[in-house]
């Protein structure tokens, strides 16, 4: 077993793994209307760097994924988070916006690695109930990213131009990548690994994809992050062009709604000692739609003002918060022989349908109505799938298992 300690600190390094997605994707937000301004081009086009890493994100988990089942969880993970440090020092010197963007997607591909292996390892140490309570402690690390990636993206604006913020990052991978060499052991014992080349991994994704109910979990995970980073992406155009707020205004608002997300994770492992994951699950996405419906009906008619923006948009993302830790506990517990593969179709969904999101929002306007209507839809899809294609009154009830030891 492993010691309490131990256990503490893998979980910590797993959510600061986690978060370098995000903390990929937030900290250059504040920045949007200034690079748009300086590399002379359009907001749609400077969205696109955000879908660029999003695609990066989601393509780089279907690489790495296997190749963590085949070679074991480390190699794969300080690869990729090499790669990230490089493209990240990169784009400090990107000449335009279509250098840029092909950097972001290579920023993303490296954090895929950190994104799917932190989510292997979970899946190679802990089980159903404890696997969804792990989950949610680790929204609580990654939530930190949110928090304060825009925060420190603003004050890095405060002395220097936007590409600033990448030098930031390119030393942040080091360190998660430094921290992870030293903390984290090898999960995946060598009789484990799947050395069955692409039609081994073939056959693997083709097993996952006939499997309805896994089909299902990813999409409505894809789907609510889909409603996810559509105020992602159009919240600084909101809050910033649309109410006039400064970049450090933006940023406290963002990390509001951050720290409400952060509180549903958090408050979800204490209703797992009642409820089972579908059941939260189920009560999660009804309100997520509802609050949804009020944040279009308050962004077309313009009642409440910021408040009436606010507040609904608030309800969805802790609806949000309460839908993430469960969809991929309950997805990756049906195929724990292939916990690699698993979670890298899930993370490949996720940031695939959240890419498709981000354009959208610029091309419905990038206001708070187009915000709105995005973020609703991905909310109500979500929903749809979940009752239509997962069918959670037919899932069985998941019980805890034990913890397993860490491979030395």
């Amino acid at each position: 077993m492993t010691p309490p300690r131990s256990r503490f600190r893998i979980v910590l390094v797993l959510g600061l793994l986690s978060a370098l997605g995000p903390l990929t994707i937030d900290m250059y937000l504040p920045s949007l209307p200034a690079i748009t301004d300086d590399l002379t081009t359009t907001a749609a086009a400077v969205q696109l760097t955000l879908t660029g890493t999003l695609f990066g994100l989601a393509f780089g988990q279907l690489l790495i994924g296997p190749l963590s089942d085949a070679f074991g969880r480390r190699r794969p993970l300080l690869a990729g988070t090499a790669v990230h440090v490089i493209s990240s020092a990169l784009c400090v010197v990107a000449p335009g916006v279509v250098s840029l963007g092909i950097l972001r997607v290579l920023q993303g591909l490296g954090a895929a690695a950190a994104s799917v292996v932190a989510m292997a390892m979970v899946r190679d140490l802990f089980s159903d109930r404890d696997a969804a309570r792990i989950f949610s402690r680790l929204m609580l690390v990654i939530g930190v990213a949110p928090v304060l990636a825009p925060t420190i993206g603003g004050l890095v604006l405060n002395w220097t131009s936007w590409r600033g913020v990448f030098v930031v990052l390119a030393l942040a991978g080091v360190a998660i990548m430094a921290v992870s060499a030293w903390v984290l052991p090898e999960t995946l014992p060598i009789a484990k690994r799947r050395n069955e080349g692409l039609i081994g991994t073939a056959r693997d994704y083709g097993r996952l994809l006939t499997d309805r109910v896994y089909v299902g979990l990813i999409l409505v995970a894809g789907l609510a992050m889909a409603a996810l980073f559509a105020y992602v992406s159009g919240s600084s155009y909101v809050f910033q062009d649309g109410y006039d707020l400064s970049e450090q205004q933006f940023a406290l608002i963002f990390a509001g709604g951050a720290i409400g997300l952060i509180g549903a994770t958090q408050f979800n492992v204490r209703l797992l000692l009642r409820w089972t994951p579908q059941q939260i699950m189920s009560v999660a996405l009804l309100a997520g739609v509802g609050s949804g419906a009020v944040l279009v009906l308050t962004a077309v008619t313009g009642f409440g003002g910021l408040a009436g923006i606010l507040v609904p948009l608030g309800l969805v993302l802790a609806m949000v918060g309460l839908a993430m830790p469960n969809a991929p506990a309950l997805a990756l517990s049906r195929h724990g022989e292939a916990a690699g593969t698993a979670a890298a179709l899930l993370g490949a969904v996720q940031f695939g349908v959240g890419a498709l999101a981000a354009p959208l929002v610029g091309l419905l306007g990038v206001g708070a109505v187009a915000m709105a209507v995005v973020v609703a839809g991905g909310m109500v899809a979500a929903t749809a799938v979940f009752f239509l294609v997962v069918r959670p009154h037919r899932l069985p009830a998941v019980d805890p298992e034990p913890v397993v030891a860490l491979v030395h």
